[in-house]
């Protein structure tokens, strides 16, 4: 019967019966007893005809003087290593072995009527045959017209069934294609809505940009029309006049040749800056030359960029842009279509940089002492502190205007806070400029006072090593920290025990705030998927994203919906917590064991690499947008195994194209986005 008209079926046990040579007769109304009766004999005398030694059905019977029977290959081969019967152990030489003539003249009829049974027709008309059946040569002609006309109604039948399938596969072929053509023809409408409204948006820049000239041209007309009255009035006011009048009218001369001067200078020097600017050829080679480069950048991203906009444009097919809308990473254009305008942004943002370039550098700790390893990186609220800290037992805040406008032999940090214990990671408070929490390797969590220098916290809850710590924007005396005890716990700065604890039954890497909301939060950890929690209900997670091979070692939000994490599979990925989906994973670094950073910034993502290197993605494209090798020409450090260092963390700068980054030997660069 059809599974489907039946729903699915428990599979049951089912136990094939042993073969047997001779065939329980058919019984029409036999109980159960009686039928397991005959079966039990069938498969009782199937075993009086195998063979001791072989366990086959027995060739070439041979009885021996004890009374048993054996293949003639077997018992000869058996006797030749011992001389006892295989069944009873007996004394026995292969003078007392005799021929079985009945058992294997049973064995033949028993053989010729299993056969006759199991055979098919074609199998007993070959064997009739061979037994040299007499057959006429009209029922010959006969049996060959009968057999060539099965023939060509089977070829008929496959023939039937081959164009039937091909139908089939032509068909489906056809809706697939039709699709694809729909689908196409419907992008390529979009296209060319788009193209129209960016020619049109590129002819009314055109008119405004002459308009604009024009009125140029026409100021610069005018004060030329002016220049002739001028020197009019100069020659009447140089006449003659009366004494008294004479030395005021003099001076009143000489002031107004010296404001007529000033005016002329002004008015010649705009006039040149003004010809200057509309003719210098210098300007328009460097804008071909940008123009050019960032060409070259969307061919060398083409699919990435296609598949984006495409996304974009299908997801709002008819939907024009929202005047109200204040998102200030989109470029607003009247009669711009919401997608157009939103991969716009993307393209403008993607392009505008190529390069990471160094401004600054200095080093966290002692250049000869192994270890260096800067673990976190840190902006405080107003970006103008960054604090470090690692395995040298320290924090350190620098001010960051000094980091980068001082010499690097006088980078001095402003505050140095040692520790007990190694650290693993920081966070500032977003609302109070001088706190700052700690994790480290035995557990602790700590709140220090970047004024005072000092601890004014201390929450000793974890058992084992705590790899994170973050406190909330929204609440800025909540804070939460993730350990590899598989706990994370939820603080309070007002109390001394934790206020919240989760059990997760993996290790924790990683757990990080909404920024929108003091009751979420994401952990990463070492079960490799992201556990997105609502702390009012922890019994169970809103959502469990998978998709790492491995360790989760990050987890950062780019906004109040789009979540960034990191894994030592070697990959970043992209996801959306209201929606609970996977957007897009990021592929180009290496990390396959190190905690090797990772920050965000509206429009980019960045994170270290294994290979001592920081790379930079477009949160809409899934290659790197660029990347920046660690290292100098210094001798010292082509001598060192530069592959033997990794990067360990990186931080943006809020709203800027600056970024902080740090490696395992201690070495601290401010990197900027450039063109």
């Amino acid at each position: 019967m059809d599974e489907g008209s039946t729903g699915a079926l428990v599979p049951a046990v089912k136990t094939e019966p042993v073969s047997s040579s001779i065939s329980a007769p058919s019984i029409p109304d036999c109980s159960l007893a009686e039928l397991d009766t005959v079966v039990e004999a069938s498969a009782q005398l199937d075993k009086d005809f195998l063979c001791p030694i072989c366990m086959q059905i027995i060739r070439d019977a041979f009885l021996t003087a004890c009374g048993h029977s054996f293949c003639y290959m077997c018992i000869i081969t058996h006797l030749r290593n011992k001389s006892d019967c295989p069944c009873c152990a007996q004394h026995l030489t292969s003078d007392q072995l005799f021929p079985n003539f009945l058992l294997d003249k049973l064995l033949k009829k028993t053989s010729a009527h299993q056969i006759a049974k199991t055979a098919t027709p074609i199998e007993l008309f070959r064997h009739a045959l061979q037994e040299g059946c007499n057959v006429s040569i009209k029922e010959l002609d006969s049996l060959l017209a009968m057999l060539s006309e099965k023939k060509r109604k089977m070829e008929q039948e496959e023939s039937d069934r081959n164009m039937k399938i091909l139908t089939d596969f032509l068909h489906c072929l056809r809706k697939q294609k039709v699709s694809e053509l729909n689908e196409v023809q419907t992008d390529l409408q979009f296209i060319k809505e788009d193209i129209s409204a960016v020619e049109r948006h590129r002819m009314e820049l055109s008119c405004a940009r002459d308009r604009y000239s024009m009125k140029l041209r026409m100021a610069g007309n005018d004060m030329k029309a002016r220049e002739p009255w001028s020197s009019l009035m100069d020659k009447r006011n140089e006449g003659p006049t009366s004494t008294s009048l004479n030395t005021w009218g003099v001076v009143s001369a000489g002031n107004f040749q010296n404001k007529k001067a000033d005016s002329r200078s002004h008015v010649s020097t705009y006039g040149l800056y003004k010809k200057d600017a509309l003719n210098a050829p210098e300007p328009q080679v460097n804008h071909t030359g940008l123009s050019v480069a960032r060409k070259k950048r969307v061919h060398a991203q083409f699919n990435d960029l296609q598949e984006c906009y495409l996304q974009k444009r299908r997801q709002l097919p008819n939907q024009l842009l929202d005047p109200q809308e204040k998102d200030k990473n989109v470029i607003h254009r009247e009669g711009y279509n919401a997608g157009l305008s939103d991969f716009q942004s993307v393209l403008t943002t993607f392009t505008r940089y190529s390069r990471l370039r160094v401004i600054a550098e200095l080093r966290h700790g002692d250049l000869f002492h192994s270890t260096n390893i800067v673990s976190s990186i840190e902006f405080d609220r107003d970006d103008e502190l960054f604090a470090t800290a690692g395995v040298s037992r320290c924090i350190k805040v620098f001010d960051f205007s000094s980091a980068v406008n001082e010499p690097p032999d006088v980078h001095c940090p402003i505050v140095e806070m040692s520790t007990r214990a190694k650290l693993s990671c920081l966070s500032w408070d977003k609302q109070s400029k001088n706190i700052i929490a700690s994790s480290d390797y035995e557990g602790i969590v700590t709140v220090w006072d970047v004024n005072r220098g000092q601890s004014v916290m201390e929450y000793e809850e974890h058992e084992k090593r705590a790899w994170s710590v973050d406190f909330s924007r929204t609440e800025p005396s909540r804070l939460v920290s993730g350990s590899d005890d598989c706990k994370v716990k939820v603080w309070c700065m007002k109390q001394e025990a934790s206020v919240l604890d989760i059990d997760m039954k993996a290790n924790i890497c990683c757990v990080k705030f909404n920024p929108g909301s003091g009751n979420h939060i994401a952990v990463g950890s070492a079960d490799h998927n992201i556990h997105y929690y609502d702390l009012r209900n922890i019994s169970h997670p809103l959502h469990i994203f998978t998709g790492h091979k491995k360790a989760v070692s990050y987890v950062k939000f780019l906004t109040n919906s789009e979540l960034a994490s990191a894994s030592t599979d070697s990959t970043l990925r992209l996801w959306d917590v209201k929606e609970n989906l996977p957007v897009r994973t990021f592929r180009g670094h290496t990390n396959e064991k190190n905690f090797v950073g990772l920050t965000v910034n509206n429009e980019y993502i960045a994170c270290g690499s294994e290979t001592n290197e920081v790379f930079v993605y477009h949160k809409e494209i899934s290659r790197p947008l660029t990347w920046h090798r660690f290292g100098s020409p210094d001798v010292a450090d082509v001598e060192d195994d530069v592959a033997s260092y990794f990067i360990s963390a990186v931080c943006w700068k809020s709203d800027s194209p600056t970024i902080l980054t740090a490696n395992s030997r201690g070495t601290i660069k401010v990197l900027v986005l450039a063109v």
